[in-house]
């Protein structure tokens, strides 16, 4: 028995290919498009290839939608999916450039939310560079999450010996889970609903 099933949804948190161009990224999207289950993909830090949410749904195909200032209702599980990329947390000397990119995805993942307010359902979010640090401080990402009761929000970007900086588990209501590939030994995760 395959490990997902046609009615799965499946969460890909980013960097889905290395390609750089739309061209290279072709055969990895078609893979992705055969495989069983409807895929929401989010895009990371090393999907240089990604262009605007309609061009990358076309390219996609019909069994993947793109998580980008919107929010991808999932009616048979009862949510409604929401997230954005995120970057890097500013800490002390970070870039301007750095603080701006991470400004811009805390404002992409408030319209994410809107959007999925509306929809009236749970949320979980889709996060790509970790919303929290293990010192488990507040960050205005986490504060969002937090602000529209988001159940749950998995997260990818650690990779190897970054797995020990990763966040499990419930922090301030929010229950969160790394799912890295290499993590999860490149097998899916089931993520359980905490309601």
């Amino acid at each position: 028995m395959q490990t997902v099933q046609p009615e799965d949804a499946i969460m890909i948190a980013g960097d889905i290919s290395w390609a750089m161009r739309y061209e290279e990224v072709r055969p990895d999207l078609a893979y992705l498009s055969e495989l069983p289950g409807r895929k929401i993909l989010l895009r990371g830090n090393h999907d240089y290839w990604w262009a605007t949410r309609s061009k990358v749904a076309n390219w996609a195909g019909e069994t993947c939608e793109i998580l980008q200032n919107n929010a991808i209702v999932l009616a048979d599980k009862g949510i409604a999916v929401v997230g954005t990329r995120g970057w890097d947390l500013p800490s002390q000397g970070a870039t301007v450039e750095d603080k701006t990119i991470y400004d811009r995805e805390v404002q992409r993942l408030r319209l994410s939310l809107e959007a999925g307010r509306e929809t009236g359902l749970p949320l979980w979010a889709m996060v790509h560079f970790p919303p929290l640090t293990t010192s488990l401080h507040p960050t205005p990402i986490s504060d969002l999450l937090e602000a529209y009761n988001v159940r749950v929000c998995v997260y990818g970007h650690l990779h190897g010996s970054a797995h020990k900086m990763r966040v499990e588990g419930s922090v301030r209501g929010v229950h969160y889970h790394l799912v890295s590939a290499d993590y999860l030994s490149f097998a899916p995760m089931l993520v359980p609903d905490p309601a």
